[in-house]
């Protein structure tokens, strides 16, 4: 489990047969789960400087495997008592969104990212949601995309500062809507309105 607040940019090294190598300050353990760009991985080798995670063919069909060069982002597992400030997040992409606008309004800069219609229905209007593993809010929901707006500190300090029109992202939907949505789907009498469920998801 993760909170989508990004612990460090890590360099890639190489990624050969399935091996994704990274070097960054922090330094986990054989068998960590950690996730880069959102994806939870497994820490399957380790130097003093660098570390391996392995991507099965599976993920790689998921994933926007083009943003796994440069730098990418990377946050630990959550270790019980860590504090919590971002939102449950599980390290399960979802699926690809595809940024579709970017307006600087000075103090902040509003992406519209796109999404398959099949998941547009679990993202709600100041819910949350994790792009590339960055814990957002939603501040619109459109037909088709959802607008995020996003503050400099966030953009200069994430792969947000090199997001393209066009550019693939790693996003993960919220938990709780997924699971809200799956719970009531089918139950015509259920009375259930996302401003319900957004209250819902207030309580945890």
């Amino acid at each position: 489990m993760f909170t989508g607040l990004i612990r460090e940019m890590a360099e890639v090294i190489s990624f050969k047969s399935n091996f994704l190598t990274l070097k960054a300050k922090y330094s986990p353990k054989l068998g960590d789960s950690i996730a880069v760009n959102g994806a939870c991985l497994t820490v399957v080798r380790y130097t003093s400087d660098t570390f391996t995670v392995e991507l099965s063919p599976e993920s790689q069909k998921i994933l926007a495997m083009e943003n796994y060069r440069g730098q990418v982002h990377i946050e630990p597992a959550m270790m019980m008592g860590d504090r919590f400030e971002g939102h449950i997040v599980q390290g399960h992409v979802d699926c690809l969104g595809t940024i579709k606008s970017i307006k600087n309004n000075g103090n902040s800069t509003d992406f519209i990212i796109s999404l398959p219609n099949e998941y547009s229905k679990y993202i709600i209007p100041k819910g949350s949601v994790t792009i590339d593993g960055v814990s957002l809010t939603v501040n619109e929901v459109l037909k088709d995309s959802f607008r995020l707006t996003i503050i400099p500190h966030t953009v200069e300090n994430t792969l947000f500062k090199t997001y393209k029109i066009g550019t693939k992202v790693n996003l993960e939907t919220d938990m709780f809507a997924r699971y809200i949505y799956n719970m009531f789907k089918g139950q015509k009498d259920s009375g259930l309105t996302w401003d319900k469920v957004e209250g819902i998801m207030a309580s945890y």
